[in-house]
């Protein structure tokens, strides 16, 4: 049996802030954030919207394109680190929208943003093991990341979600069982129980994801060299926290392979930064982030194409996953997701932006 995925929705919240006006109410150079950080647009939830809404829009849209039964719905995973509860799992939050129940395995994984990687790949193996007896998997990735006023990183916030049905192969031809992982323990991002935003060591943070990059992919190459194994991809997905870190790991991979700087930047510039093109409409979306960049890299795609999905939560967890495109990737029906939701999105100026954060 193939392993892959056969349909995926995504979502994002209604309002959103251009960065530039966040560089005016803080009085900074909006360079800062365009160039400095790679930043465009924050999403922003309305007064209705939080983590569990957004994920259980995505994981309607992933099912009305599966168009199974939903009782055949055998496990529900949502990877999020916006818990909304310390004991009841986001997944029965997600459920409730959803109107779900029934004999279903239903959990929450958590592991900063690598936790719907984590989703996922559970998804995955139960799959493979054959304890699903002929049921799908719904796995989600939600999530809504706000920092505290004025913080360095307030200009890489962002929501959004993402949502599979693991089922038949029609999307996503298979997912390698086999993947490539790398942990270490660190406190470079964490949000300790009681606050309501996270800390982070930046400097020590892009270390760490950097280490990761360099560890996942020179695992998965093997005896062959990185460069060899990246040339039999047509796409690289990364974790995007914001588009100038994924730039930055890059270029620190190709210094330690000794790849020539002009190779480093074809490979960013044709196999990477494509993918984030759906990111800069939304910051930092967390375990959503990487899974938007796939489904980004997934549009028009041949079957059999593939694409490596690297994966990173603070922490620290990280893996490499290799995927390849089924029948069903060339018509890309998930960007009809992001049109709608992009052309229905209300902007916010600076003063109607500093007083929402004085209310939530």
């Amino acid at each position: 049996m193939k392993h892959g995925i056969s349909a995926l929705g995504l979502a994002l919240p209604s309002r959103y802030l251009d960065v530039r006006d966040l560089a005016t109410l803080r009085g900074v150079e909006p360079d800062k954030y365009t160039k400095g950080l790679g930043c465009h647009e924050i999403a922003l939830c309305g007064p209705d919207e939080d983590a569990a809404s957004l994920g259980a829009k995505a994981a309607r849209r992933a099912l009305e394109r599966w168009g199974g039964d939903l009782g055949r719905i055998g496990l529900l995973a949502v990877g999020t680190e916006t818990g909304a509860d310390m004991s009841r799992p986001m997944s029965a939050f997600v459920a409730d929208h959803l109107k779900l129940r029934g004999r279903m395995r239903s959990y929450e994984a958590k592991h900063a943003c690598y936790g719907g990687t984590v989703a996922l790949r559970q998804a995955l193996e139960w799959r493979a093991s054959g304890a699903h007896r002929g049921r799908a998997a719904l796995v989600v990735a939600t999530d809504v990341g706000l920092y505290a006023p004025a913080d360095p990183g307030e200009a890489t916030q962002g929501a959004g979600a993402v949502a599979f049905v693991l089922d038949d192969d029609a999307l996503v031809a298979s997912i390698d069982l086999e993947s490539h992982a790398f942990a270490s323990p660190a406190f470079d991002f964490w949000r300790p129980v009681g606050e309501r935003f996270p800390r982070v060591e930046g400097p020590l943070s892009l270390d760490c994801y950097r280490e990761a990059v360099e560890k996942t992919f020179g695992g998965w190459a093997g005896e062959s060299s990185v460069q060899d194994a990246l040339a039999t991809l047509e796409a690289v997905a990364f974790h995007v926290p914001f588009p100038k870190m994924v730039k930055k790991a890059v270029l620190h991979l190709g210094a330690t392979q000794g790849w020539d700087e002009g190779d480093t930047a074809t490979f960013f510039e044709t196999k990477v930064a494509p993918t984030m093109r759906w990111n800069r409409h939304m910051g930092n979306s967390y375990t959503a982030a990487l899974w938007w960049s796939v489904a980004c890299a997934l549009v028009g795609r041949k079957p059999g194409d593939a694409l490596g999905a690297f994966s990173y939560g603070s922490g620290f967890g990280s893996e490499l996953s290799i995927l390849r495109a089924g029948e069903a990737a060339a018509e890309a029906l998930w960007q009809k997701d992001v049109e709608a939701d992009l052309s229905a999105r209300v902007r916010m100026d600076a003063a109607e932006y500093d007083a929402w954060r004085g209310s939530v």
